[in-house]
């Protein structure tokens, strides 16, 4: 950071040219050009980056959100399992009292489904999850990146405006 502020301060004790000539000392050049495009760059591409990062937080925060209502109607759905659950054992206690053995197997099915019911709802709220963070981290990527190349080419345009 210290080249960055030395960079900008060497500019302001540049004597004026009476004429106009191309610098070719390479070591001299680039750490101006390079310091100015990061200053611009910095400058300018902080506020997007927050603002493009707090709506992404915003939408993030909101598929939470979604997610957690989708676990608590997959708990509320166990509840009622468990419930349905509870009756078909006490049918089982009469059946098993009459001999019959079909409704284990049903409760054992049952159960089944609701854990595997439940397995999938969390399978896919952690997919969901990680796929919409993972895209969020690329739009932004793209976006800082083509804002850097486009504020890099305008830095550019106008000094070669200028000159």
């Amino acid at each position: 950071m210290k080249n960055v502020t030395d960079s900008f301060v060497s500019l302001g004790h540049w004597p004026s040219a009476g004429s106009f000539g191309f610098n070719t000392d390479i070591l001299a050049t680039n750490p101006i050009n390079l310091s100015v495009v990061l200053g611009v760059l910095i400058y300018f591409g902080k506020g997007v980056l927050n603002d493009l990062l707090d709506n992404r937080k915003q939408r993030i925060l909101s598929t939470i959100r979604n997610s957690e209502e989708l676990r608590r109607g997959a708990i509320e759905q166990l509840e009622r399992a468990r419930a349905l659950l509870r009756k078909v054992e006490i049918e089982a206690d009469e059946y098993r009292m009459n001999g019959y053995s079909e409704i284990e197997r049903e409760k054992v099915n049952l159960i089944n489904a609701a854990c595997d019911s439940l397995e999938r709802l969390e399978n896919y709220k952690n997919e969901t999850l990680h796929f919409e963070q993972q895209r969020a981290i690329n739009r932004v990527r793209q976006r800082i990146f083509q804002q850097a190349l486009q504020r890099a080419l305008g830095t550019l345009n106008s000094c070669l405006n200028s000159e």
